[in-house]
């Protein structure tokens, strides 16, 4: 595994022959030396401009539909004094130290991260690069670089009569010494041009056009393709293929067997899906054969009587709760999830003597390469990640257990082998969200007012296998977010996170995780208790949120936005949301309408966003609408249930994607923010689970506090 103790804790800025570089980078490294004295390209530049005037930006973040590319040229090219039709984008090489996130430390995508960890790192390197090119210019002209003015790719002297465009002065500002990236003094916001100002993304034309090539899309001369079965059971292996059979198929070269999984390998991915279902795989299923959905919920119910690890307590809480004139208590239930990205999981590996290629979509371009290092056992540098654009992550690519598969398979086959998971495989042998299983108890005074809360959350924890030190004296980080400091001022909060590993069941990252199931888990008991208190939901939030005005205008301009108060028809009504998480506070109401059949159709989504600073609103709107419809159906349909050590679910006819007759209409409303850009991968997807099932509370006076939402349960209200 790769070292997570790194930091980006410095960042240098380089200057290459034959063009300018500019890179950010932890303290110098051979490989970063050797960099260096390369000419032309540098794994380690986030700007490369050449002597035609051609901007090279190395994103550092993989792109997986979110945007993040375009955003990400957007703040270099701010401070680069480009258009962004001027530039051209490349991925990024595998580098911690070069394009470490500097929240995390390792090169990785997640936690709805990329603005948040580069929105200054990214503005300095184009900062540096213009100060740079303004030296070189003001050198030429000699005159003052104070009367020089960088503009469209060029360096204009303030009177106007010269200009030199920047291919022109890569070479000369390629040999002044670069400035510290603090010491560049960065545009002030008023003067922005491209920062704040709607952009379509870069990468649509190529999706549309059919010209990007993801993972599952390479093409490698002499490859061959793999289909892949891994053991129906976690944790089994094979026991007896008929290899003979596989063999007989025609355009089937190989049957590979590995410790848990078995490939067949063809020349195209029909003969490799028939090779496998003539091979009868017969399975040894191991210790986890009797693993079913109800053994799980009765291990999290049991061990969430107990008390877990404090994440948070303040208050008397227990002499609060003696003296509340009344206690209410709560049980809530999250399941299971898979991720179920369009791209299925897929890799191409081609190991050799003395080098291997990965080609593959990753969040982690270091950790693939260290794990196909260390499954190899070659160096590190003679693994190369060939990254690609990803169709779809929500935290799946992550792990790097398909990296592994695929290896294994590899190091067994001549050439180069791309695997490909059915959609089967990848949904049944996915790494799910964990289930939860939280217990709540409040008092309320007199007047309705709350006075105290608890919260004990119970569930697995994925930091501590993905990231042991981030565990905090026995509490899951991760697992309490949105729990542990909600928005809200509550005058006395004891919250608690109890580990409960399930047997055999992977977990791991998800589009949030701790976030998605507490702000749902928050939200919906805050609704309980203005039910209790006879109070207006909104309300009796606002009482709660004096003290934070940001929360408190999301919550004021979603209302206001969706019409809160207004009639509506008998079987329908709205409910209302507020988070803080990832950075960004956000409010969502939600119109439902509850059929007489128990069917809940979703009519709109007001949202409210204050996430600081915006780089780019359109794709934050559709970020929103993405978000929401990705929790909407976890919320309505997705749950991940176990018999006999088998997931039950294998495709999208029992794992429900949400149909377009469905989906709502989604309206994004922000909020004008100077503060420092906050998240928006995950915040729409944790938002919307309480405001669907407490607009489900408004129609029908049903309570939901067990998803996904179970329509038996309202029908006959």
């Amino acid at each position: 595994m790769f070292d997570r103790s790194l930091r980006l804790n410095r960042r240098n800025f380089l200057a290459a022959g034959g063009g300018l570089v500019v890179a950010l980078s932890l303290p110098s490294s051979p490989r970063r030396a050797a960099a260096q004295a390369s000419p032309g390209f540098a794994p380690n530049a986030f700007i490369r401009i050449d002597r035609q005037g051609i901007v090279t930006m190395v994103m550092p973040m993989a792109e997986m539909g979110q945007g993040i590319h375009t955003a990400h040229a957007m703040l270099l090219a701010e401070e680069l004094d480009v258009g962004l039709d001027q530039v051209r984008l490349e991925l990024s090489p595998a580098s911690d130290a070069l394009y470490g996130n500097p929240l995390f430390g390792p090169q990785s995508t997640g936690g709805s991260t990329s603005i948040r960890a580069f929105w200054m790192p990214l503005r300095q390197a184009g900062a540096v690069a213009r100060t740079l090119l303004l030296e070189a210019a003001a050198q030429k002209w000699g005159v003052d670089p104070k009367t020089c003015r960088a503009e469209s790719g060029s360096v204009f002297e303030t009177s106007g009569s010269r200009h030199l465009a920047y291919g022109q002065l890569v070479d000369a500002a390629g040999t002044l010494p670069a400035p510290a990236p603090e010491s560049v003094a960065l545009k002030d916001r008023k003067d922005f041009k491209i920062i704040g100002k709607p952009h379509r993304r870069l990468d649509t034309p190529g999706k549309v056009n059919g010209t990007t090539v993801f993972g599952i899309d390479t093409k490698i001369p002499g490859m061959k393709i793999a289909a892949i079965a891994i053991s129906p059971v976690f944790g089994g292996k094979p026991k007896s293929v008929d290899e003979k059979a596989a063999l007989a198929v025609r355009g089937v070269h190989q049957v590979v067997l590995t410790d848990q999984a078995v490939a067949v390998v063809a020349d195209h991915m029909g003969a490799a899906k028939k090779g496998l279902d003539a091979a009868a795989i017969q399975w040894d299923e191991g210790p986890n054969a009797t693993v079913n959905s109800a053994d799980i919920i009765r291990q999290l119910k049991e061990a969430s009587k107990t008390p877990g690890a404090v994440a948070r307590s303040e208050g008397d809480v227990e002499k609060a709760l003696a003296g509340a004139t009344r206690r209410l208590e709560a049980v809530y239930q999250l399941p299971f999830l898979a991720h179920a990205t369009m791209e299925p999981m897929n890799c191409t590996v081609h190991v050799k003597k003395d080098a291997c290629d990965v080609w593959v979509g990753t969040q982690v371009p270091t950790m693939a390469q260290t794990t196909a290092a260390q499954l190899t056992g070659l160096p590190v540098e003679a693994v190369t990640i060939h990254n690609h654009l990803i169709g779809g992550g929500f935290g799946r690519r992550l792990e790097v257990d398909g990296i592994e598969h695929a290896v294994k398979v590899a190091q067994q086959v001549d050439g180069p082998v791309k695997v490909i998971w059915s959609r089967e495989e990848d949904i049944q042998h996915d790494m799910y969200r964990p289930y939860y299983y939280d217990r709540l108890s409040a008092g309320l005074d007199a007047s309705g007012k709350l006075v105290a809360w608890t919260h004990r959350v119970s569930g697995s924890s994925v930091t501590a296998r993905y990231f042991p030190a981030g565990m905090q004296n026995g509490v899951d980080p991760d697992g309490v977010e949105g729990a542990d400091q909600p928005p809200y001022a509550f005058p006395a909060i004891h919250v608690e996170f109890k580990r409960v590993e399930p047997p055999a069941v992977p977990t791991a990252w998800w589009r949030g995780v701790g976030a998605t199931h507490n702000i749902f888990v928050v939200e919906s008991f805050i609704d309980e208790l203005a039910a209790a208190a006879k109070a207006d939901p909104v309300e009796f939030r606002k009482a709660l949120l004096s003290h934070n005005p940001r929360a408190l205008g999301v919550l004021t301009l979603a209302t206001q936005k969706a019409g809160w108060g207004a009639p509506m028809p008998q079987r329908q009504g709205r409910g209302v949301s507020v988070q803080f998480a990832f950075g960004t506070y956000m409010a969502t109401v939600a119109e439902v309408e509850v059929g007489t059949d128990g069917t809940v159709k979703v009519h709109r989504l007001v949202c409210a966003v204050d996430c600081g600073l915006q780089v780019n609103p359109d794709t934050i709107a559709a970020q929103m609408e993405g978000g929401c419809i990705f929790g909407l159906t976890a919320a309505s349909h997705g749950a991940i249930t176990l018999k006999d050590g088998r997931v039950e679910q294998g495709n999208f006819d029992t794992y429900l994607p949400m149909r377009m007759d469905e989906v709502p209409v989604v309206e994004t409303h922000f909020v004008n923010s100077a503060e420092a850009p906050g998240g928006m991968g995950e915040a729409g997807t944790a938002a919307v689970f309480p405001a669907l099932t407490n607009a489900i509370f408004a129609a029908t006076g049903k309570r939901i506090r067990t998803l996904p939402v179970d329509t038996k349960l309202l029908k006959s209200i």
